[in-house]
């Protein structure tokens, strides 16, 4: 069964990839770029948040992020309505990652955030959702097919979540100049810390 069934799975994964790096958005990144140096200069801060696997995606690219030079917290999609969106500021910038757009948590969450005065960059591949219409930039994140044949579990969709924040985290590390001492300063531990120290 595997082996008949991983190779579909594998070569569906590896276009929707392609057909999604090849319509990212050059220009909504940019805009993104631009909110995140706005909050920043009024010594606001970025949070990303997100439900159920989004979620895990969060914890990842508020990691990147800091590492890369734009400090960035974690936002639990729903503690935020239970105390913890008191972590974010007006004028701060919330990252919010939706694959649907229309989850019930994230929408409560969104709210309170705006209520609070946050901006939002939401991240989803639902051009028509709310998410789309809540956010002050807007960076889409779809596929048709997440590779399986049920279609439910977001894994392609996870990659393209994933692929074009991380796209977002170069824009905003060339932006800043990062340089490897720089870099060493937030990664001095590990293979790749001692690799940057060694090429110094």
């Amino acid at each position: 069964m595997v082996e008949n069934t991983l190779p579909v799975f594998l070569e569906n994964l590896s276009n929707e990839v392609a057909m999604f790096i090849a319509s990212i958005d050059e220009v909504s990144i940019n805009k993104a770029c631009d909110l995140i140096f706005e909050a920043e200069r009024s010594y606001g801060r970025v949070h990303v948040t997100g439900i159920g696997k989004p979620g895990h995606v969060s914890g990842y690219i508020s990691s990147l992020l800091s590492s890369t030079g734009t400090p960035a917290y974690v936002l639990h999609g729903t503690e935020a309505v239970h105390g913890s969106s008191g972590q974010v500021l007006e004028g701060d910038v919330v990252i919010a990652i939706s694959n649907s757009g229309e989850t019930q948590e994230l929408k409560a969450t969104v709210e309170t955030l705006k209520a609070n005065g946050a901006k939002i960059i939401g991240v989803s591949g639902n051009v028509d959702s709310y998410l789309k219409n809540s956010s002050d930039i807007f960076l889409f994140a779809g596929v048709k097919q997440e590779g399986d044949c049920l279609n439910k579990a977001p894994r392609a969709s996870i990659l393209a979540e994933t692929i074009v924040l991380q796209s977002l985290s170069v824009a905003l590390q060339y932006a800043k100049g990062l340089d490897a001492k720089q870099y060493l300063k937030w990664h001095p531990g590990g293979s790749l810390g001692k690799s940057i120290r060694e090429g110094i």
